[in-house]
């Protein structure tokens, strides 16, 4: 069985505690606790402390790096991180903010490289990945199989990650990701879509990076109920 939960910024935006109780209320096994923006990497570290308790209760934790900030900025991340890494976390990073790539490898397979949306210049083929893994050996790879179609609706190239990084696969991203690469709600063609790959992808953890921040426990389990059809869990 593949663990199923949300990114706490799709549940609770910055509000990690809250996306915590909603998923044990919900009886979750997984959780990603999200530090897209950049201002937010900080506090959510400072309140890991807090949180350490109930995250316990998870078979799976996972933490999202900030997705943008500058090669300036890179140390004082690494610096930071390195708290979520010593609990033992896997770290999820965009491989585009990877500005001296080698300073990464001190994560070892507790770094989760994620595949790209149109928007980014780098980093959504599994040619891209193959140079960023060729720097980062012992690197695991997240799958966000969103990204994958909104680069290739044929899901050829999503085909091509699965295969490529089969024995790196460590966790899986889902949602909708819409031409602007805006993320929704589980779709019909989506489910169908990853029916065709789903069977090349190891049962690792899938995290639901949809927007549900205002909806109801009756929604959330129709998402996770979505999730689970699709990969026919």
């Amino acid at each position: 069985m593949r663990p199923v939960g949300f990114s706490s910024g799709s549940l609770a935006g910055d509000d990690a505690a809250r996306a915590v109780a909603i998923s044990l209320d919900l009886g979750l096994p997984a959780i990603e606790l999200s530090a897209l923006r950049l201002p937010s990497l900080e506090p959510l570290v400072a309140a890991l402390g807090n949180l350490e308790a109930d995250l316990a209760h998870f078979d799976w934790v996972s933490f999202h790096a900030p997705s943008r900030f500058s090669a300036k900025d890179e140390p004082w991340v690494i610096a930071l991180l390195e708290e979520v890494h010593g609990r033992g976390w896997p770290i999820v990073v965009h491989p585009d903010v990877l500005h001296h790539r080698t300073a990464w490898r001190r994560f070892g397979p507790g770094l989760l490289v994620e595949n790209m949306d149109r928007r980014k210049a780098h980093g959504q083929t599994a040619d891209d990945l193959t140079a960023v893994f060729a720097d980062l050996p012992e690197a695991r790879f997240c799958f966000d199989v969103g990204h994958a179609r909104q680069v290739d609706p044929t899901m050829a190239e999503a085909e091509r990650l699965a295969f490529t990084f089969a024995d790196r696969l460590a966790e899986i991203h889902l949602s909708h990701v819409d031409e602007s690469s805006r993320h929704h709600r589980l779709t019909p063609d989506l489910a169908e879509a990853l029916g065709e790959i789903a069977p090349l992808l190891a049962p690792v953890p899938v995290v639901l990076e949809c927007p549900v921040r205002r909806a109801g426990a009756e929604v959330l389990r129709e998402e996770v109920a979505a999730a689970a059809g699709a990969f026919r869990l």
